[in-house]
C-alpha cells in the first residue's frame, strides 16, 4: 500500500519545484519533505526526483504524481457529497498543457468559469505547442491538454474543439519595405520572420504554402502571444497571429495580411484522461463551451 503522506510530499516538491517550497505548501521542514521522498524512494528501489533548479520527476515520479493528483481530485468530489468532510477540505490541483495562442484568446474564460464551479481545485497550467501538448498527456505530466494532434493519446479521450484562425500579418510600413513588389519565395526569404520558438512551425507553413515551395527564412525568436503582436505592430518582423487577437487591428490598418484570403486554420481538440474523474468533467465542459465562442466551427 502507497502511504500518502509520502506521495502527497512528492507530488508537492515536483510541483513547486523544490523541497523548500514543498515545506512551506505542507506546512513541514524541508528536512521533513526530504526523509518521505527518500523514505519512498527506498521503498519503491528506485529516484523519483531530480535534484536541481527546479527539481523535476522521474518517470516513475510522474506516474507517482499523476496518481496523488487523481486521488486528491477524487477525494474533493467525495467531499461534496459528504458534508462532515468538508472541515478537512485541502486543496486538489489538476494540470494541464495548453498552447498560448488559446491562453491569449480563449482558455481564459474556460478556466475561470471552472473555479467558480470548484472552488477547492487549483489548476496548474503548463504552456507548449500545441504539436506538443499530447507528448505531456502521454507522458503522465498532465491529466488533459488543448492539442492539435489528430488521435488520441493513448487511454485518453479526444473532445474536437474547432480552428483557430491565423493570419499572416505585418505593419504596413513593413510590408512596403520588405513585400513592395509581392509576397514571393525571394522575398519571403529576405524579410525577418517572427517566430514563438524552436517548435513553432507555423510561419513555415504558410510560406510553403503562399510561395509554392519551402522557404529558408531569416527569424527572430519571441516566445510570447501577446509579444509577438507587439513586435508585428512594431515592425519587428512578420508573423502568424491569432485572428481573434488582431482583429480589430486589421479593421483599423495598423496590421495588414501579407497575402489576402490566406488565413491558416489549426484544428484544436481537447484531449484528457479517460479516468472518471468529476472535477475533470467540468473542466471539459467548460473548456468546450468557451472554445465555442471563438474558434471556427
Amino acid at each position: 500500500m502507497l502511504d500518502y503522506a509520502l506521495l502527497d510530499a512528492l507530488a508537492a516538491v515536483v510541483r513547486e519545484g523544490s523541497f523548500e517550497r514543498a515545506a512551506r505548501t505542507l506546512h513541514v521542514t524541508a528536512s521533513a519533505v526530504s526523509q518521505r521522498v527518500r523514505l519512498l524512494e527506498e521503498r519503491l528501489g528506485q529516484v523519483l526526483v531530480v535534484r536541481g533548479q527546479p527539481c523535476s520527476a522521474t518517470t516513475a515520479g510522474r506516474l507517482l504524481c499523476r496518481h496523488a493528483e487523481q486521488v486528491a481530485l477524487l477525494e474533493g468530489a467525495l467531499r461534496a457529497e459528504l458534508p462532515a468532510l468538508q472541515s478537512d477540505a485541502g486543496w486538489a490541483t489538476l494540470p494541464v498543457a495548453v498552447n498560448a495562442d488559446s491562453l491569449a484568446t480563449w482558455f481564459v474564460g474556460a478556466a475561470a468559469a471552472f473555479a467558480q464551479a470548484e472552488p477547492r481545485v487549483l489548476l496548474d497550467l503548463g504552456v507548449d505547442d500545441q504539436d506538443h501538448t499530447a507528448e505531456r498527456l502521454h507522458a503522465g505530466e498532465v491529466l488533459a491538454a488543448v492539442s492539435a494532434d489528430e488521435h488520441a493519446a493513448p487511454g485518453c479521450r479526444r473532445v474536437p474543439l474547432g480552428r483557430l484562425r491565423y493570419v499572416a500579418t505585418a505593419s504596413p510600413a513593413y510590408v512596403a519595405r520588405h513585400f513592395a513588389a509581392g509576397v514571393d519565395a525571394t522575398a519571403l526569404a529576405r524579410a525577418p520572420a517572427l517566430v514563438f520558438d524552436r517548435k513553432d512551425r507555423l510561419q513555415q507553413r504558410w510560406a510553403q504554402r503562399a510561395a509554392g515551395q519551402a522557404v529558408e527564412m531569416p527569424r527572430h525568436w519571441l516566445p510570447s502571444s501577446q509579444g509577438f503582436v507587439d513586435a508585428t505592430l512594431a515592425g519587428l518582423g512578420w508573423g502568424l497571429n491569432p485572428e481573434p487577437l488582431v482583429r480589430p487591428l486589421l479593421a483599423a490598418g495598423t496590421l495588414v495580411e501579407l497575402v489576402p484570403d490566406s488565413a491558416l486554420d489549426v484544428p484544436l481538440a481537447w484531449q484528457h484522461t479517460r479516468i472518471a474523474l468529476p472535477a475533470l468533467q467540468r473542466l471539459t465542459d467548460c473548456v468546450v463551451e468557451a472554445a465555442r465562442g471563438t474558434l471556427e466551427p
